[in-house]
């Protein structure tokens, strides 16, 4: 007989860190399907490693709908191939993304510290007419 094994949503939420909100969330959004017991829900150990999956796109920068397809693609005793593949062009996308977003900030940086200069340059061509307050900024800054 083999045993089945079960989870309180307090087990799952500390086991992985999360709140029993964010467990009741995925339920709602038709993630997990725990069986009730008069009021409490029971996790199967098929619930437990979808929250698992569910997180790890999360880390990965995957919305749950993506997760969502990714885990349903999943077939028990296959190669999984289609869901792999699926996988790796979704992790090729958010790489894409992430760079996209790096260039983005390396130029706002890049923007601030012009911004930033020019009203130094500003405070130090009106140096005689700078309120005390922020003559101290000024040079503290540098």
């Amino acid at each position: 007989m083999t045993k089945h094994i079960r989870y309180t949503i307090t087990e799952l939420a500390k086991r992985y860190g999360v709140t029993t909100r964010s467990i009741r969330f995925y339920e709602e959004k038709g993630l997990l399907h725990p069986e009730r017991e008069g009021q409490n829900r029971i996790y199967s150990e098929s619930d437990r490693v979808r929250l698992q999956l569910i997180l790890r796109g999360k880390r990965l920068g995957l919305t749950l709908e993506e997760s969502r397809d990714i885990i349903n693609m999943y077939m028990p005793g296959q190669r999984n191939e289609d869901q792999l593949q699926t996988l790796i062009q979704t992790i090729h996308a958010k790489r894409r993304q992430l760079k996209e977003q790096m260039e983005d900030l390396k130029r706002m940086l890049l923007d601030l510290d012009e911004a930033e200069s020019k009203c130094l340059g500003a405070l130090g061509d009106n140096a005689g007419q700078i309120p005390p307050q922020n003559k101290l900024r000024k040079e503290n800054h540098r």
